[in-house]
């Protein structure tokens, strides 16, 4: 398969699952398990169970974010952090496979950056705000969150794909420590 192709797998796999039963994050990572090589077992799918519904049901970052970055750090995350004889050595290449251009935040900041643009919060007590009056497993709502699994899952299959080099070259979006580019 081609890059395209990959995104496309990833994207409509994830719409799929919701349907099937599984949750907002798992629908994401699944899909993204199945299509490429992490190198990962399929039971890996086990970590993203409990962020749906915003962790519990809890209402914090959407499962669909939770979800996509898990896929991003299966294929792209650090395996093991940096080892050198000097310890003060290792923090700072830590830091710099971190932080520089190009870096692993600025790679996994893209998903809740472009889910917020899109959807105006990343948070899914406000993402699902309409539907907690009693119609939380109403067809709107699940279609609304289908949505946006979909989204999360495209988003995460384009980093998956593009040399992490170049996407983590990007520039910060929204970051808690303001850094700006």
């Amino acid at each position: 398969m081609n890059k395209e192709e990959i995104i496309e797998a990833i994207r409509e796999r994830a719409r799929g699952n919701f349907s099937k039963g599984f949750n907002c994050a798992e629908c994401v990572l699944e899909a993204a398990l199945a299509t490429v090589d992490t190198g990962l077992p399929p039971q890996s799918l086990k970590m993203a169970t409990g962020f749906g519904g915003g962790v519990g049901l809890f209402g914090d970052t959407c499962g669909a974010i939770a979800g996509a970055v898990l896929a991003v750090g299966a294929v792209h995350g650090r395996g093991q952090l940096p080892r050198h004889e000097d310890r003060k050595a290792a923090m700072k290449e830590a830091g710099r496979q971190l932080y520089d251009r190009p870096g692993l935040y600025r790679l996994f900041n893209q998903i809740p950056n472009r889910i917020e643009e899109k959807y105006g919060h990343t948070l899914c007590r406000e993402l699902t705000r309409p539907w907690q009056d009693g119609q939380w497993l109403c067809r709107d709502h699940a279609m609304h969150c289908r949505d946006i699994i979909t989204d999360a899952a495209a988003i995460a299959a384009e980093l998956i794909v593009s040399d992490k080099e170049t996407a983590g070259g990007k520039p910060f979006g929204k970051n808690i420590e303001n850094i700006l580019d």
